[in-house]
Formats: C-alpha cells, structure tokens, sequence
C-alpha cells in the first residue's frame, strides 16, 4: 500500500500521527544548555536545548515543557511514549500543527526567544 505524500513528509520530519489525533515526535535533548530552546535537527529528531542536568529526570520534564510551549500547550498535555533515559525520545503532542513543527525543524538551533529560555 502506497502512502500519501503527507505521510512521507512526516516520516521525514520524525513525527508520526499518533492516538487520537495526537501527532509523535522525535526529539532530541540537549541538557545543560546556557541558551534553552526548541529548534534545529538531530538525526531527524526536533533538538530541544534545556538548562537543566540529566539527573533524576530533570532534563526529560524540562524538555517536555519546552515542547508544549512551543505548541502553544500545557507541559502535562506533552507525554513520554519512549526515552525517558536516553537523549533520544518520542513524545505525542496532541494537536500538534505540522506547520509548527516544519518551522521547529526548519530553525538553525539557534535559541529561540519564544521558548522560554533563561
């Protein structure tokens, strides 16, 4: 079966469409960072740079934070599907706007102001 193009797209950004309209994503944290932000790409995966250290959890709650601002969403609205050691991890966004993400990953991993960083 042939998927549509749409569909490639996706696959190519690291996202996927999850349950119930819920859009799953790559990302990639980046603890420790001086300049905290949602921005660039890894491998595919969406980079999000946090202050805080990878020491129990704190760099995986912070990051998922960082992604629901960037959607405009709650941090409790953002879940962990995989990752939560690891630098790598896939999260689903629900409601996730493609063009958002397009602009996310379009970025040069430049801070982004809008994010919240310190």
């Amino acid at each position: 079966m042939v998927r549509p193009s749409s569909s490639r797209r996706w696959a190519r950004s690291g996202a996927t469409r999850g349950t119930l309209g819920a859009v799953r994503i790559t990302i990639r944290v980046r603890p420790g960072a001086s300049h905290p932000g949602v921005g660039g790409q890894h491998d595919g995966a969406l980079v999000v740079r946090v202050s805080a250290r990878a020491v129990g959890g704190q760099a995986t709650a912070a990051a998922l934070a960082a992604v629901a601002a960037a959607f405009g969403l709650r941090p409790r609205e953002v879940t962990l599907i995989t990752g939560a050691a690891s630098r790598t991890k896939i999260v689903d966004v629900p409601g996730g706007d493609p063009a958002v993400l397009a602009r996310l990953l379009a970025q040069d991993g430049a801070p982004d102001p809008a994010a919240g960083g310190a």
